[in-house]
């Protein structure tokens, strides 16, 4: 299903790889030790510590879930070199008299305040498709803007 579809970079991919690997093998197995340390102490109506565990076991198998499911519908971002802004395009645009640069990446690399927007994303879909020189009105949260782009690498 296309919509599924997870855009990431090589380096986050390999990274949530390595997540989902120490839940696998350090943090279920952890949390497993604790559940059966907590069962041993007896009545377990009352048992803060075994309760926590429980839900720290249910928290972490829903992560492992998760991670498993963007990895197994990951798409890895190739770097743009065409003319349009596309997914993985570095775009420099000026907007109010500013020049900003802004990183087009999928969901889940999404940053705003390191500059990566998600193609998803109000600003990110305005962009792709265009190329240098062209000028959009986007509308925003902070009203309607023009954003002149002025580089893509």
């Amino acid at each position: 299903m296309q919509d599924d579809i997870q855009y990431l970079s090589a380096e986050s991919l390999e990274n949530l790889k390595k997540e989902c690997e120490e839940i696998k093998n350090k943090k279920i197995p952890d949390i497993a030790r604790k559940i059966d340390e907590a069962k041993q102490q007896g009545d377990l109506s009352e048992n803060a510590e075994y309760h926590q565990a429980r839900e720290d076991m249910s928290w972490i198998q829903g992560r492992l879930l998760e991670l498993e499911q963007i990895i197994n519908n990951a798409s890895i971002i190739e770097k743009n070199k065409g003319k349009e802004v596309a997914l993985g395009s570095i775009v420099q645009i000026k907007v109010n008299g500013q020049t900003k640069e802004y990183t087009i990446v999928g969901q889940q690399e999404a940053n705003p305040l390191k500059g990566m927007i998600s193609n998803e994303s109000p600003l990110g879909m305005a962009f792709i498709g265009h190329e240098k020189g062209e000028k959009l009105k986007v509308i925003t949260p902070a009203g309607e803007q023009t954003y002149e782009i002025l580089e893509i690498k």
